[in-house]
């Protein structure tokens, strides 16, 4: 292609800017309408209330009144009562506790106050007669930018343009390669100086957000629709996400077997070799929670059936892996074959169940399968009809499902449906210009309460390729087509902690590189990586080496083996920290910085992370290297592997780790619950605690238990115990207070004491 080639670069093909001409002017009416602050402009109309004291929404449309209902996204948006009204003159002014919305009449400017500093304002809006728009909002050169979701690059995106298209990448990801396969419109802004807020862009049209081109301000701009954004207020990174996630959702407790080790290829082509992945686990005594199955297990491609050929004892084989404590996860992708004795096309076009055309014709594009319809999952009773089709694999005790393609991606030059496809949702029809970033969100709810509904009081496992802001509320993400490079690995890192810091804590990358030659050294610093980060599944692509952790030889397997068993050591901590998110919103994996902002250098580390507020990874990112830079914070810590003590400056250290070894620290102050070893999360793990003595003379944690796997919790069936450890000389006494139901008290096999000599160790409690 011309594209790919020097032509790309002739002095013709210079990009020209794109302008904005038509402006809203002055305000010419505005009033205080159901505690929401309503009014026009010369061309244009607004309106602006508050859903709580630290968040706002504001809404400009230059072609209509502005359209009050929330989107799919904003599932918590509750107008809120505001304290006060008052306008002059100049400004409208509109307050809830000590925040302030002033807007400024003639410009329509909007400036956001907290304790009457200034901490967001608007400097500018224009539109084109292509209905497209930009807005303008204050900045200044040394603000970072954290959030947008899934995208490559270093962890702030300050100096960064990004764009927000759904978009099936399996060419290599770099930091060029902006559009991927999730579009969340959130990022938080650090303005040393002003302060931080977060902006969530609720368009679902393609969005721009120009980071570079201005040192003042930055531009947001949409291909369609309306200003809908929400401002969130927060002196912390913490609590502004906890703010957008009271928006958008939290991540629901998973299932625990979902955050055990995972293994798949695309594909293991017959049942046969399922098996024998399955047995060579159990006979090298490797844990493992879960097999994939990619789309050579269906019938030439038909979704919710097994070909019959090499999968003939499908449903013999999911059943016998069960007995082995072994989930089986299918894959199902959106594309329906074009196949008039197929029972799911009938059904489909019978009901018109499937994405048409303006004039009523359904629309068909190529995909696996051949020619294929897409379910509009934008009805309601599309996402009914298609979650019940889950029956199919539920009736055989799957109890999770994954979901790709569904950008929706499709073999054409646009890799896409075409934009003039209608979707019809209830009361209004949208075009797929508008519905493109919304459709994986759409079929990740229809799998999930299609899974809940018919696996009653079991938690469902969704995992989604696409997906929009609140995916966290139906399914776990991962982040695509990868590559066996040393940089993808790298780069999974920053891209895990910015969708933890957009509200997806359910989180992970294809261990060992989806594509390319992964190699012994690659497959092994990336299962440490992988052990540590929230979602753990091996993937590769067919036409690559095998990557399971005994491909590679007697050496690779035993170092892949020792920490696949460490991720299950780690198992209560984990487990505790979804409990945490589910409750909070906060992320499971977090950037240096959530937890130390004191120290701004921090956002410039990319390269190592925090798993909750206690425990810090630094991996190996590069062949060859024994030893690495390590930022410590400032306090004392542990090494997890020697038990070493350092005390931390801010500054890099540096940490030696030999081929079988991460650097892993611990916390001084922390009691960190791990688990016994177990072959899966099925089993009992009894709790070995580890007390990592701190200067305080007190040293905290805790562990969350329930069954696993049911909603029992929501009833009251589980319970959470809080740790608690006072040093008296060589003495050391561990106290224990429980809350919830009694019946799951925790089996302490061991407690280790770090960091002073201790002769005794008494537990009390609980």
């Amino acid at each position: 292609m011309l594209d790919s080639t020097s032509f790309a670069i002739l002095p013709s093909n210079v990009k020209k800017q794109e302008t904005f001409p038509h402006k809203l002017g002055a305000v010419k009416e505005v009033a205080l309408r159901d505690q929401m602050l309503v009014g026009r402009t010369e061309k244009g109309h607004f309106a602006c209330y508050f859903i709580d004291e630290e968040t706002i929404r504001i809404m400009i449309d230059p072609a209509k009144e502005v359209t009050l209902t929330p989107s799919i996204a904003a599932e918590g948006d509750r107008l809120a009562a505001c304290d006060e009204f008052t306008q002059n003159n100049t400004q409208a002014i509109l307050t809830k506790g000590e925040t302030t919305v002033v807007l400024t009449k003639d410009t329509g400017v909007f400036t956001v106050f907290k304790k009457e500093q200034e901490r967001f304002a608007t400097c500018g809006f224009g539109y084109n007669r292509a209905n497209k728009h930009q807005l303008q909002i204050v900045s200044r050169a040394e603000t970072a930018i954290l959030g947008l979701g899934e995208k490559t690059g270093f962890l702030n995106k300050a100096g960064s343009i990004i764009s927000m298209w759904n978009t099936d990448v399996y060419s290599p990801h770099n930091k060029d390669t902006v559009e991927l396969y999730q579009s969340i419109p959130f990022f938080i802004a650090d303005d040393p100086q002003a302060g931080k807020y977060g902006v969530f862009y609720d368009n679902s049209f393609r969005t721009e957000f120009d980071y570079q081109s201005y040192q003042d301000r930055y531009t947001i701009m949409a291909e369609g629709g309306a200003v809908n954004l929400y401002v969130f207020l927060g002196d912390s990174l913490k609590e502004i996400v906890a703010g957008y996630t009271r928006l958008t959702g939290k991540t629901p407790l998973p299932p625990k077997w979902s955050l055990g080790y995972h293994q798949s290829r695309y594909s293991y082509t017959s049942e046969q070799e399922v098996e024998r992945i399955a047995k060579t686990f159990k006979e090298k005594g490797i844990p493992l929670d879960c097999i994939f199955m990619d789309i050579h297990y269906m019938d030439d491609f038909r979704v919710f059936t097994f070909n019959p050929d090499t999968f003939a004892g499908g449903p013999a084989l999911v059943k016998a892996l069960k007995e082995q404590n072994i989930d089986v996860v299918p894959i199902v992708d959106p594309g329906v074959k074009k196949d008039v004795d197929y029972s799911v096309y009938q059904e489909g076009i019978k009901n018109r169940y499937f994405c048409e055309k303006l004039e009523g014709d359904v629309y068909y594009g190529e995909v696996w399968p051949g020619e294929s319809a897409f379910p509009d999952f934008f009805q309601p009773e599309v996402q009914n009809w298609w979650g019940d089709l889950h029956q199919f694999y539920t009736d055989l005790g799957i109890r999770g499902i994954w979901n790709d393609m569904n950008e929706p991606s499709v073999f054409n030059e646009s890799k896409t449906m075409d934009l003039d496809v209608v979707h019809r949702q209830p009361g209004r029809q949208i075009t797929h210009k508008e519905g493109h970033n919304l459709y994986g969100l759409y079929m990740s709810k229809a799998t999930f309460e299609g899974l809940k509904r018919l696996n009653e009081n079991e938690r469902p496992f969704s995992l989604t390729r696409a997906g929009y802001a609140g995916v966290q509320r139906y399914s776990a993400v991962w982040t695509g087509d990868n590559r066996s490079h040393w940089e993808h690995m790298e780069m999974s890192l920053p891209m895990i902690m910015n969708l933890g810091l957009s509200g997806v804590a359910f989180t992970g990358a294809d261990v060992g590189g989806f594509s390319s030659e992964c190699s012994k050294e690659m497959l092994i610093r990336w299962t440490q990586v992988g052990a540590f980060l929230p979602y753990f599944r091996n993937h590769c692509v067919q036409d690559s080496i095998y990557q399971e952790p005994w491909a590679f030889g007697a050496e690779a397997e035993a170092i892949t083996k020792k920490f696949i068993e460490l991720r299950y050591q780690f198992l209560p901590y984990l487990y505790t920290l979804f409990a945490e998110a589910a409750e909070t919103g906060l992320p499971v994996v977090r950037p240096l910085y959530m937890e130390y902002e004191e120290e701004r250098h921090f956002l410039n580390v990319s390269d190592q992370f925090m798993l909750g507020s206690s425990v810090m990874v630094a991996p190996i990112l590069r062949p060859g290297q024994k030893e690495r830079l390590v930022y410590l914070p400032k306090g004392e810590w542990y090494h997890f592997t020697t038990k070493e003590r350092f005390v931390g400056t801010g500054e890099a250290i540096i940490v030696k780790a030999e081929l079988d070894d991460m650097p892993i620290f611990v916390k001084a102050g922390t009691i960190l619950p791990l688990g016994t070893k177990v072959m899966n999360s099925k089993e009992a793990q009894k709790l070995c605690l580890e007390v990592y003595l701190g200067t305080d003379d007190k040293t905290c944690g805790k562990v969350y238990l329930d069954d696993g796997h049911s909603y029992d919790y929501q009833k009251g069936a589980s319970l959470t115990v809080q740790f608690e450890a006072i040093q008296q000389g060589t003495q050391l006494n561990v106290h224990s207070s429980a809350q919830g139901d009694k019946n799951w008290l925790p089996d302490i096999a061991e407690i280790h004491a770090y960091g002073a000599k201790i002769d005794e160790i008494i537990r009390m409690g609980d």
